[in-house]
């Protein structure tokens, strides 16, 4: 079944329809929120709240677009929604980031272990220092898989200024994660 027949029998009352379309778009979902929030815990709460509103809207869809594309966007305008909130304020007042603990397992390296999460965590970082408009055009052009056109719908803007967004974020992640020395670079070159 596609997503639009599966809509129709949630209509009709089908529990199992809802269920088959939750698991088709939850790691998609869940991926784009947690990129965008870059906290595992707050981002599977903000998934499941996503998920509460998609069924409250259901009635609202109308078959003029992909359903993805249509769940994506109340997953973005919910995203938005948190940050401006309380919730989120009180969060970054209250405490940083923390760290997971590593593994602890003799069978594995764990040098190798670190190393790879401090990338992780560098580029997770990155991501997240990125202004909100650069950062939301990335997440959605890069890790969701979305065409410059879909991104331009979803957040509102003109597919120029989508563009220009990926494109600055792109460099300003690349400066961040190499580090100042290309600016170096360039400066003792002239």
């Amino acid at each position: 079944m596609n997503d639009e027949e599966l809509i129709q029998e949630i209509r009709k009352g089908s529990r199992a329809a809802m269920e088959v379309l939750v698991k088709r778009h939850y790691k998609s979902i869940f991926a784009y929120v947690y990129r965008k929030t870059g906290d595992y815990h707050t981002a599977y709460d903000l998934t499941q709240e996503v998920f509460v509103k998609m069924m409250n809207s259901l009635d609202k869809y109308r078959d003029t677009g992909k359903f993805s594309h249509w769940l994506l966007k109340i997953a973005v305008n919910h995203c938005l929604d948190y940050f401006r909130g309380r919730d989120f304020k009180q969060q970054q007042r209250e405490s940083e980031l923390t760290e997971e603990a590593l593994p602890a397992n003799e069978h594995q390296n764990v040098w190798n272990i670190f190393h790879k999460r401090l990338q992780n965590e560098q580029v997770r970082q990155a991501v997240l220092s990125l202004p909100e408009h650069q950062r939301d055009a990335v997440i959605l052009n890069y890790y969701n898989g979305l065409k410059i056109r879909e991104v331009a719908e979803l957040t509102g803007a003109n597919e120029s200024t989508v563009k220009s967004r990926i494109r600055l974020g792109i460099t300003k992640l690349r400066e961040i994660i190499l580090g100042g020395d290309r600016d170096e670079t360039k400066r003792t070159r002239r």
